[in-house]
């Protein structure tokens, strides 16, 4: 089920990324003037979305790590048999 998770978060960060990129180019075309602030204010906002994503992947896979698959129950015969 984590996995399914880390999915849904990489669908996430990438619908993410793309609005950023589609909002910064959009503004640079209204505003050729103001592409170096522009492009400022959108790599600092792709490096956090980012960040998110790989923190999200570190704490995901480790908890992958450390869940070991539990093996069913042996069950015993009744007494008397």
């Amino acid at each position: 089920m984590d996995v399914i998770g880390l999915g849904i978060a990489a669908l996430g960060v990438a619908i993410g990324l793309g609005l950023i990129g589609y909002s910064a180019l959009q503004a640079m075309s209204r505003q050729p003037e103001a592409i170096s602030k522009l492009q400022v204010a959108m790599l600092i906002a792709l490096a956090f979305v980012e960040l998110v994503f790989l923190l999200t992947v570190f704490v995901g896979a480790g908890n992958l790590k450390t869940q070991a698959p539990t093996a069913p129950a042996a069950q015993s015969a009744p007494a008397g048999q």
